[in-house]
């Protein structure tokens, strides 16, 4: 046999058959261990290999259409990027190529889309797995329902169910298709043997060639026998066409155009911008060169195949410049992987110590994730490494998470049992009597109980309402026995606005004896009056203020005023139950305050020395004048009202002699 002869491409007459090696289209799992026939050439080892590298891809991409019927042509399916997915979203892929796609041409999909399901499930498997140990259980014990796992699984069957039927169907129609080969074979067999016309020689063995063409695929373990059977009676053929040099000729003139065709439309892919058009052009005009296109004339069959090879060469040339293009983004893709493997372990190494903290991370972890699977593919060889990182950095930072919320969770239990014991003092004193003990007693556990942190949160609200409604309980009784106690106090601050409101619209008269009387009418008034409520008792500064106002209309000094005022105190303090204590409290207070302005006097002066080069109409110097000037005026005042209580005492005094005389007489 000469080289074309020998190239797969020049088979003569086109009629190999195109598919895997044997003619059998092999499940996708035989796939995996195919090789390509490889003939000899004449062309270097290094041409060589090149080219049948890329005539073995050629070869298992036109194989793999051979499975598709003879009227339809296999279309491009686009091969996502199933890692970016979630499982979600992979069953949902799934599902749309099983019910969509030709089973026979989505397996190196649903492979990967199985590949990618399975990791994740898994890693997903195993978080649950820890939850579950981390909150007590026994990883005997674990179980895990996931209605995404049962429904990737239905898919995968039907899948499966869906191949194995096509295959099937398929191993019938290759065996029927080998009988149709071999009995080709043996047509062909006698062409050269039948005493006929060679123009009516040379047709039946074109129909035998298109027989041949349409016969379709065979087992592969019967194709390299019947395909060398084949080629080899028809090169026997072409011998006994030799002795009809014209027809032969003609052929070859027709093939050489075929060919020179075949090479134009395959130099012209170059300029194809879309890589993967160019790709399945190449594809098929391979297929047209092996299966429709006959052998050319011997002295140019290796000229003719080396122009159609180098259009081949270039082709792949090109195709690896994309694929080494594709491996810099994958290297390119590993740096911001492992970026984000090492974000996800920063977070990991210092996990927060409360649950604001926490869910802040979990935000963060949760969107390096969805980063990560965004980030796109990795260079094959460290995959499997970089997911096993990956998983372990969220695995390190999940079980740190989950063993802080085993302790809150033990934490928020101890709480639970302070609360409650908070609760049970609360219901045992909201219907105490004894309002001394109980009323600090119910402060501290309400204190208490807003120093205890959160408990679990089915039991949040209802223990903090049976808490709340007991304090209420209580405090509503306090408050109601308070009121009561406070109607007199209440009954004082009317009779005080009724005399605040009688004082407002007092004149004066002008004459100092007549007004005066009338003033501490006013005063001995409001003196016989109770104590007013504690948050009412700014009523005795207005009633003051308007008093001041009237003694300085009547031009009594500020000490007279007060003196005055005090006339009516020494006269409560006369007529007081105990009145040598209140009169003995009334004393030990006024020297107090005696003391504190005599020492405030001494302070001033002490200060005033400071000043000593400083000038009278100083601002500062002025100020401390004044200030001392005040409390001696306030000492005056303090003087003259424990000289008043003096002489009422000796007064007291002496009527108590005169009445213990009286009644010794007697």
């Amino acid at each position: 046999m000469d080289n074309e002869a020998n190239k797969p491409q020049e088979t003569a007459g086109g009629n190999q058959e195109v598919g895997n090696k044997d003619g059998l289209i092999p499940t996708p799992e035989e796939r995996l261990e195919e090789k390509t026939i490889h003939v000899e050439s004449t062309t270097t080892p290094s041409d060589a290999a090149i080219n049948d590298e890329v005539q073995d891809e050629i070869d298992q991409e036109n194989a793999e259409d051979a499975e598709d019927s003879e009227n339809e042509k296999r279309h491009e399916i686009p091969f996502l990027d199933y890692h970016a997915l979630s499982m979600e979203n992979l069953v949902g892929e799934l599902q749309r190529l099983v019910k969509n796609e030709k089973v026979q041409a989505i397996s190196k999909h649903v492979n990967a889309i199985k590949h990618e399901f399975d990791l994740k499930f898994q890693a997903f498997l195993e978080e649950k797995k820890e939850e579950f140990i981390d909150a007590g259980g026994n990883e005997i014990d674990f179980r895990y329902n996931s209605v995404t796992k049962r429904q990737f699984n239905e898919v995968y069957k039907e899948y499966r169910e869906k191949r194995d039927a096509y295959y099937m169907d398929l191993e019938k129609s290759l065996k029927s298709n080998l009988e149709n080969r071999l009995a080709i074979i043996e047509e062909l067999k006698g062409l050269v043997n039948v005493e006929e016309d060679i123009n009516t020689t040379y047709k039946n063995f074109k129909d035998l060639q298109e027989k041949w063409r349409n016969a379709g695929p065979i087992p592969r373990n019967s194709y390299n026998d019947v395909w060398r059977t084949y080629h080899h009676h028809i090169e026997i053929f072409y011998d006994f066409l030799h002795l009809n040099r014209e027809l032969r000729d003609l052929d070859f003139k027709h093939n050489l155009e075929e060919k020179q065709k075949l090479i134009a439309r395959a130099e012209a892919l170059q300029e194809e911008p879309d890589l993967g058009k160019a790709f399945r052009e190449l594809q098929t005009l391979h297929k047209i060169w092996k299966e429709e296109v006959g052998p050319v004339a011997k002295e140019i069959r290796e000229e003719i195949w080396d122009k159609f090879s180098a259009a081949t060469k270039a082709m792949h040339a090109r195709r690896q410049e994309h694929f080494a293009a594709l491996e810099s983004t994958y290297e390119e893709n590993l740096v911001t992987k492992n970026k984000i493997i090492a974000g996800i372990e920063e977070i990991s190494n210092a996990v927060g110590n409360s649950h604001k903290e926490i869910q802040n991370q979990i935000k963060q972890v949760e969107a390096l994730r969805e980063e990560f699977f965004q980030a796109g593919k990795v260079p094959q060889r460290v995959n499997e490494e970089t997911w096993a990182r990956f998983k372990d950095a969220v695995r390190g930072f999940n079980k740190k998470k989950n063993s802080f919320y085993k302790d809150l969770k033990k934490e928020q239990h101890d709480n639970l049992e302070k609360k409650r014991a908070l609760l049970e003092t609360a219901k045992a004193l909201k219907d105490s009597e004894d309002l001394d003990h109980a009323t600090p007693e119910m402060k501290r556990i309400q204190s208490e109980w807003k120093k205890i942190g959160h408990v679990p949160r089915k039991y949040s609200d209802s223990i903090w309402k049976d808490f709340k409604d007991a304090c209420n309980h209580y405090f509503d009784r306090l408050h109601a026995q308070k009121n009561e106690s406070q109607k007199e106090e209440i009954t004082n601050l009317n009779l005080k606005n009724e005399i605040l409101g009688r004082l407002k619209e007092f004149k004066l008269a002008g004459d100092k004896d007549q007004d005066l009387p009338k003033i501490k009418g006013f005063i001995t008034e409001w003196k016989k009056v109770g104590h007013v409520p504690y948050n009412k008792r700014h009523i005795n500064g207005k009633f003051n203020k308007i008093i001041d106002a009237l003694f300085k209309k009547l031009d009594i000094s500020k000490q007279e005023s007060e003196l005055l005022k005090y006339g009516d105190k020494i006269k409560q303090l006369a007529n007081a139950d105990n009145n040598e204590r209140a009169i003995s409290n009334e004393r030990t207070f006024i020297k107090r305050k005696i003391d504190e302005s005599k020492s405030e006097i001494r302070q001033l002066e002490n200060n005033l020395q400071f000043f000593s080069n400083a000038s009278e109409d100083n601002p500062l110097v002025k100020e401390v004048v004044n200030n001392i000037n005040r409390h001696k005026d306030a000492l005056a005042t303090w003087k003259a009202k424990l000289k008043n209580l003096n002489i009422m005492e000796n007064k007291l005094a002496k009527e108590d002699e005169e009445d213990t005389a009286s009644s010794e007489e007697e």
